[in-house]
């Protein structure tokens, strides 16, 4: 059998799962990774040289690299940067949606748009370039509200507010301080919608769309799911909630509608979709879009797909996907993220990381992690996930949190109720 050396983009917890995915497929040869984590590293070649946002320098790479005979583009900036259009301009193949159809992650503005002039369900809202015609809007509107940064924000570009106060302080710091910089010119102002949240992706090939299997993040930092928004302190699948009916109403509302609504705009959306829902009894909305795989969704969904990631990507590319049969194992899988202390604030690097013996079953996924003078150390907030499978949920969660003691470093924090049955 033919194996396929294969590029993937981005070094955090989401792309440490899909290369791990990816070196289970027979088909798979070499994996390249740019720029990669220590994680990577035991299983890929990675360039940690070269940003994945550095589009010239990627696009030299493959060029030099004549065996890559795919890349996959899993971060939302180098997709929003159109560094799939540049591949494939340049007769390389690549799995991840052109620049125009990543807008639908990279603009909270045109995403609301496309929803209002559809008619996929989602809070009703208002956007705003103008600080004070914004600030003048939040002294009236119904509380609590919702402040969303337009542009990308590494996941922590909504707020919450409860308050008056709360709201014109998140404005000001939007817009005014430039928290998130450009991504904060322009603003969504939307009401706040109740229920439970759960996760959705779907690979798409801009005709057929595959749900994969559902999954629950937990966004705050602290326990209670109190806290500022992170990029994701833990998660867990299958959802608890999400019902088969409900899955059936999202796709045949907002699944469909959206990739259908994509290709009328001459958006034509080819790869991994992640609608974030919002329920309330028989009401979904969609509170966001993605243009990639979720993180951390991506490291419970992956371990338990029976699929050869690499056909998937295949079918995705080829536009073949409607002879694709996703397949799941009935295990459940947790995964709770070991954070470095401080985040999503102020906080380190470079704290040695130990690591003992772990159960089977049990994989870490790197997020933020180097190696430095021959040792592991922590590079980023999110630093490692620890993922557990077992035969139900609370079999994955009791392991995921006994494993997770295993793993020790300086001013480490988790949250201790991710998947609290």
């Amino acid at each position: 059998m033919k194996k396929h050396n294969i590029l993937v983009i981005g070094g955090g917890g989401r792309e440490h799962a899909i290369v791990w995915k990816l070196s289970l497929s027979p088909k798979v040869g070499k994996i390249y990774c740019i720029p990669g984590n220590a994680g990577i590293a035991e299983i890929a070649e990675c360039r940690g040289d070269i940003a994945a946002t550095d589009i010239d320098k990627i696009l030299e790479f493959v060029r030099a690299h004549k065996d890559i005979y795919l890349t996959m583009v899993a971060p939302d900036d180098p997709l929003a940067l159109g560094l799939v259009d540049r591949l494939e301009e340049n007769g390389f193949r690549a799995f991840g949606p052109r620049a125009n159809a990543a807008e639908i992650e990279a603009s909270k503005v045109f995403s609301k748009n496309l929803m209002q002039k559809y008619g996929i369900p989602t809070a009703a809202y208002r956007t705003f370039s103008d600080y004070s015609e914004a600030a003048r809007y939040v002294k009236e509107c119904p509380l609590p509200t919702v402040i969303k940064a337009d542009g990308l924000a590494l996941g922590k570009g909504v707020l919450i507010c409860n308050t008056r106060e709360e709201a014109e302080k998140g404005l000001k710091n939007i817009m005014l301080d430039g928290a998130f910089g450009k991504a904060g010119n322009e603003v969504v102002i939307e009401e706040f919608l109740s229920g439970f949240e759960v996760s959705v992706l779907a690979f798409t090939d801009g005709k057929t769309v595959l749900p994969m299997a559902s999954s629950q993040d937990h966004k705050r930092a602290l326990d209670g799911d109190k806290g500022l928004n992170t990029g994701g302190m833990g998660t867990y699948s299958p959802s608890l909630k999400y019902t088969r009916e409900m899955q059936d109403k999202a796709y045949k509302e907002i699944f469909i509608p959206t990739i259908r609504a994509m290709e009328r705009e001459g958006r034509t959306f080819k790869g991994v979709i992640y609608f974030g829902l919002m329920i309330s009894g028989n009401d979904i909305k969609v509170l966001e879009y993605n243009a990639r795989f979720g993180d951390p969704e991506t490291q419970v969904i992956l371990p338990r797909m029976e699929n050869d990631l690499f056909d998937v990507f295949e079918a995705v590319i080829d536009g073949t996907l409607d002879k694709v049969d996703l397949r799941y194992r009935s295990d459940a899988c947790v995964c709770v993220i070991a954070a470095s202390g401080g985040y999503p604030e102020k906080y380190e690097k470079g704290k040695e990381i130990s690591v003992g013996a772990l159960d089977d079953g049990v994989v870490l996924f790197h997020a933020g992690t180097a190696v430095k003078d021959g040792k592991l150390v922590t590079n980023g907030g999110r630093v490692i996930g620890v993922t557990a499978l077992g035969k139900d949920l609370a079999a994955a969660r009791e392991k995921a949190y006994k494993n997770i003691e295993k793993v020790k470093f300086e001013k480490m924090h988790y949250r201790t109720d991710i998947c609290k049955l």
